[in-house]
């Protein structure tokens, strides 16, 4: 990684995970910058972030385009323009194509709101909650052509408390995950990684 890793984040609302990581960043010791925001919708808060913090923004929507893979392309040629060290899902709402992953596949993070495997796509701690665990959690992992289905770079649990609700078990989730993002992606960027099959290591 070079002195300070380039990054960039894609959003799709309020951006509080972005948040962590911009305050994480002001620290030169952290290892990283965030250098662009990009967005699959306008008018969200997380770009309102993005921009009172001087960063460029980009906004891509699969409605403008004729196909899920010219999207894809554009997105893709968007977010190299910046040319990121790591790409980071931070709550992106879409799940990118053939040339994303070919461009970035082993350098795009996502986190995911319940221990993988159990509970992949968007309702992670509502099915935590219906199958009756006594652990939820997050896990943060590289991107592949799956769902919810790349090696795992971390996990964190919290427990799930007789009372929880979904939305109780999601915020006390979201605390969790942003500190394991924002704690992962510094040592990503320091200290380096490797992927071999489905294990990733950071020395």
């Amino acid at each position: 990684m070079p002195a300070s890793a380039r990054l960039v984040v894609l959003i799709s609302g309020s951006g509080s995970n972005l948040a962590a990581l911009l305050e994480a960043c002001a620290d030169p010791g952290y290892g990283a910058t965030v250098v662009a925001v990009g967005a699959d919708r306008d008018g969200i808060a997380g770009l309102d972030r993005a921009t009172a913090a001087g960063l460029p923004t980009f906004v891509e929507r699969v409605k403008d385009h004729p196909s899920r893979e010219a999207w894809d392309a554009a997105l893709t040629q968007h977010v190299a323009e910046h040319k990121p060290d790591l790409v980071i899902s931070a709550g992106f709402l879409k799940l990118v194509g053939d040339r994303f992953l070919a461009a970035f596949g082993d350098r795009y993070l996502n986190t995911h709101n319940a221990l993988l495997p159990a509970f992949p796509g968007i309702h992670g701690p509502r099915d935590a909650l219906a199958y009756g665990v006594k652990l939820a959690g997050a896990t943060l992992f590289f991107v592949d052509a799956g769902v919810d289905t790349g090696p795992i770079v971390a996990q964190t649990a919290v427990p799930v408390l007789d009372d929880d609700t979904e939305d109780t078990l999601t915020e006390r989730i979201k605390v969790a995950e942003r500190r394991q993002l924002v704690d992962t992606v510094g040592r990503l960027v320091r200290e380096g990684w490797t992927i071999t099959g489905r294990k990733v290591t950071i020395p």
